[in-house]
């Protein structure tokens, strides 16, 4: 009996068929479904395009390693070239100068240009083709012997690295500028506080009552003396 698997998103539709080669009944108690070991057709549905990229176990493995490589180079911003995993079913993925478009190209032959499909895929639909791809390997009762590794980026894809010296010279100018300010507040003398000197008071002369309302030149009233 043919076993069918689907893996649904907005943009995307990953359909699996194939057979069960043994009866496991553990596994199938554990997923609650028939565990699916030879993929017969892998079909790849896109909402925004009319057609349908389906092959078999070759085409699903170069078209799983390919968009999980192309994924990968997106989001780290590191671009290596793509490498073919099998010469019979050639996918790449490249990026178009219009903005979010990366054309899909399937061949069946590496450089022959025979049965040669192309799709342009806008990048919610890429990613969404890479969620079903996610989805298919959390699913562990579908091709259990399919596996993905992605190994880091080699250094001959990497950007170059700028050099020791251009990246320490910067800090040791920084470092030099600062010794040396450091040196020159060390020569500068420090400001002489000098205290205030006292001001010099003129002595205040008492004037006696009677007078501070007389003007000046006017002599005293004589004081009559009572008589005897």
């Amino acid at each position: 009996m043919t076993i069918r698997r689907q893996y649904s998103l907005p943009n995307c539709t990953l359909v699996l068929e194939g057979l069960s080669e043994t009866a496991d009944e553990e596994n199938e108690a554990s997923s609650g479904q028939q565990p699916m070991s030879i993929l017969v057709n892998a079909e790849c549905h896109f909402t925004g395009s009319n057609q349908i990229l389906s092959g078999g176990r070759v085409f699903f493995e170069n078209l799983v390693k390919t968009v999980s490589a192309y994924a990968q180079e997106m989001l780290s911003g590191l671009a290596h070239p793509q490498e073919s995993h099998n010469d019979s079913m050639v996918i790449r993925i490249e990026t178009l100068a219009a903005e979010n478009l990366h054309r899909l190209t399937l061949e069946s032959e590496k450089n022959s240009g025979k049965d040669k499909t192309v799709i342009e895929l806008n990048t919610v639909e890429l990613f969404d083709l890479v969620e079903a791809i996610d989805q298919f390997f959390a699913d562990s009762s579908t091709l259990p012997d399919l596996n993905l590794t992605l190994a880091p980026v080699s250094k001959r894809y990497r950007q170059p690295e700028e050099p020791l010296v251009d990246r320490v010279t910067p800090a040791a100018l920084g470092i030099t500028s600062l010794a040396l300010a450091a040196a020159a507040f060390l020569v500068i003398p420090p400001p002489q506080v000098r205290e205030p000197e006292p001001k010099e008071t003129s002595p205040t002369q008492t004037v006696p009552p009677n007078q501070e309302s007389q003007p000046p030149g006017a002599s005293p009233n004589p004081t009559n003396s009572p008589s005897p």
